[in-house]
């Protein structure tokens, strides 16, 4: 590994700059009612693995707890099967940060230490009466949020045994992340081709996912606006003018957790009394095939004629756009 002072090598990440002007902060619509006018249902997911991952436990176990010949691995989430799992939350944070870029949203959390080098308004919502774009959806203090993020597992029964090496801290007292003395704007990793193998440097094992590894989520959403769905789904890289992949896990640096989203189908109640007094969900309800990619498309014109802000989409397709050739950089992390 190079020093870490090595400035020729170049970043595995950049800057999406803050829009201009302050949010919009507004009341959110409420949990009280399910409203016609507003859209409501549930989003089934695969994610599809492009570059190795891992999101880590925490915990650090001798290989042979979990059956493999090695001194000690990192782990993962499994579940009752033993396969593979991606917290909810992880998803979450991952599909937030990529729409307070897109939109003119505040931050949803950043720690005191660096507060007074935050632009004032984009310092996180503190009242459920006045949220940013952003808060309305995902939540914020005292506010639950409009969508909820089930835990994605794995369908391939096995996992994958990896190596990550050490990884510097984010060097926050570089210039690139300042400018005029404030923070430039969102940090964002490039996604890439591969990720670094461990005949690259040195560090520990960790229980990942494979390329290629296929994970079954679903999204459940209420009382959105069209524009406020189908910057979801613009995320969710279902624009094919903007190709997006998920950047989740550990390792960003070096090319891990690339993930792309296939949206299988979309379930949206049409009579909403009728599916909330059944046990049953009608099929009547699901969008498929070229119904499903209709609806899709129509959310994503309203997204952005109303609410992505353009200059900053491009900026991070920039970055997270996949496929890609770029590979990366061997020396610091």
């Amino acid at each position: 590994m190079n020093n870490r002072n090595d400035e020729k090598v170049p970043k595995p990440y950049d800057f999406v700059s803050f829009p201009p002007g302050r949010p919009n902060l507004q009341r959110p619509y409420g949990h009280h009612k399910y409203d016609q006018s507003r859209l409501h249902g549930t989003i089934y997911l695969t994610l599809k693995v492009k570059t190795s991952l891992h999101i880590s436990t925490g915990a650090v176990v001798l290989g042979s707890d979990i059956g493999q010949k090695i001194s000690l691995i990192k782990t993962m989430t499994q579940g009752v099967d033993n396969k593979l799992s991606i917290q909810g939350s992880s998803l979450k944070g991952c599909i937030r940060s990529v729409y307070e870029a897109i939109t003119n949203s505040t931050l949803g959390a950043i720690t005191s230490k660096y507060k007074d080098k935050m632009p004032s308004e984009r310092l996180p919502c503190r009242k459920k009466e006045e949220l940013c774009p952003a808060s309305r959806v995902f939540g914020a203090l005292d506010w639950q949020g409009l969508i909820e993020f089930n835990d994605a597992n794995c369908e391939n029964v096995n996992f994958a045994t990896g190596f990550m090496p050490s990884l510097y801290s984010p060097r926050v007292s570089c210039d690139a992340y300042y400018k005029n003395g404030k923070l430039a704007g969102r940090k964002f990793y490039y996604n890439m081709s591969k990720a670094i193998d461990k005949k690259q440097g040195d560090g520990i094992s960790v229980q990942q996912a494979g390329k290629e590894y296929t994970f079954k989520t679903e999204l459940h959403f209420k009382n959105l606006l069209p524009e406020e769905l189908g910057t979801l789904l613009i995320i969710l890289g279902q624009d094919q003018k903007y190709p997006l992949a998920l950047k989740v896990g550990g390792g960003k640096p070096i090319g891990m957790g690339t993930m792309t989203v296939n949206v299988d189908k979309i379930n949206r109640p049409q009579n909403l009394k009728q599916r909330y007094s059944s046990y049953q969900v009608s099929e009547n309800d699901d969008l498929t095939g070229d119904k499903l990619k209709d609806f899709i498309q129509k959310q994503i014109q309203v997204a952005h004629s109303k609410l992505i802000a353009k200059e900053q989409l491009d900026q991070l397709v920039a970055i997270l756009r996949y496929p890609t050739d770029r590979t990366p950089p061997a020396g610091m992390y």
